[in-house]
């Protein structure tokens, strides 16, 4: 029973931007968070990462990093040192129009040498809802501590290397990268330390519910109800809805309406299919139904989620939603 794999398959990365730096100390770089998922590797020297309301932490060389998107935090050489923000660096430096490009420079005081490797990742509504939203700040995978972190890292600076020639496909193969990034850094995540998991993540671990989840999440259109999904968790109706709510947070219905509904959000923006069959997908009879369900679930009617999402990829670069037919 493989429900990582079952949750991931649905994600999908739309655009990835990859970075080169050469920092020298003393040097602090500060970022008000992006809109994508941001991993970062960094080589030869070590450096500091400072979140808000967390103690600073310090990155070793090899370390793979990922951060949520929109996390405000600051990177810096020593504790204390001066920083610059990362909008006037790009401003400075990036060729063409931002986020379009892959991005090269050098900055500080000449001292010891770190350097970063970085790839900024737009995954699909899908992803944004369901995987991105339960993860903590960001995500540290030490190479000292997990052997496999080395290959990420190897993985990683070779993706940043091949975009920088942008030779044909590089697009593409950035984007594709990004997906087996994120498949990799949460498998070992996972296999690191569960513990601090959230929603489904932290259900992962209770066979019981990870079978319901499996069921939801290959048949979400079947008229489950919480008797039918404790049948499938192997446990009895009380039971399953106890442990389901203590353990990814919400009721098992509150979960597989939200899994529908991203669902829905992600056929929506590819603009391909009609409304009334991604009603009819999501388990529902009808697209009025559909329309208030998604309403709750996103504050938006179909039509202004998709008017949102449309400048939303626009701001990156990419081709708008289209208006899904019906």
């Amino acid at each position: 029973m493989d429900v990582l794999s079952e949750v991931l398959a649905i994600c999908r990365s739309e655009h990835a931007v990859t970075a080169r730096f050469a920092l020298s100390a003393p040097w602090g770089l500060t970022s008000a968070g992006v809109p994508g998922a941001m991993i970062r590797l960094a080589r030869r020297a070590p450096y500091w990462l400072e979140i808000d309301g967390m103690a600073p932490m310090h990155i070793e060389p090899g370390d793979l990093v990922m951060m949520r998107p929109g996390v405000a935090h600051r990177m810096v050489s020593a504790p204390g040192a001066g920083t610059t923000a990362f909008s006037e660096m790009i401003a400075r430096h990036a060729r063409g129009a931002r986020d379009e490009n892959p991005l090269v420079f050098e900055h500080g005081g000449g001292g010891e040498m770190t350097e970063m490797f970085s790839a900024q990742i737009w995954f699909s509504a899908y992803c944004r809802h369901v995987v991105l939203s339960v993860l903590p700040p960001f995500i540290r995978l030490r190479e000292a501590d997990l052997p496999m972190t080395g290959v990420l890292g190897q993985t990683m600076q070779g993706l940043v290397e091949e975009t920088l020639g942008r030779r044909a496909g590089w697009r593409l193969s950035a984007a594709r990268m990004g997906e087996l990034l994120l498949v990799n850094l949460l498998r070992a995540h996972l296999l690191a330390d569960n513990s601090h998991g959230t929603g489904w993540l932290r259900g992962l671990g209770d066979p019981n519910i990870a079978r319901a989840l499996l069921a939801m999440h290959r048949t979400p259109g079947q008229a489950w109800s919480v008797a039918t999904l404790a049948s499938e968790a192997g446990l009895s109706r009380t039971r399953f809805a106890e442990r389901f709510k203590d353990l990814v947070g919400v009721t098992p219905i509150s979960y597989l309406t939200a899994h529908r509904m991203a669902m829905a959000a992600q056929t929506m923006e590819a603009g391909t299919v009609a409304l009334v069959r991604i009603a009819e997908d999501a388990g529902y009879e009808s697209g009025k139904e559909f329309s208030r369900a998604f309403r709750r679930w996103s504050g938006l009617s179909p039509s202004a989620y998709l008017r949102q999402e449309a400048g939303r990829r626009a701001g990156v670069g990419l081709a708008p939603a289209a208006q899904p037919a019906g």
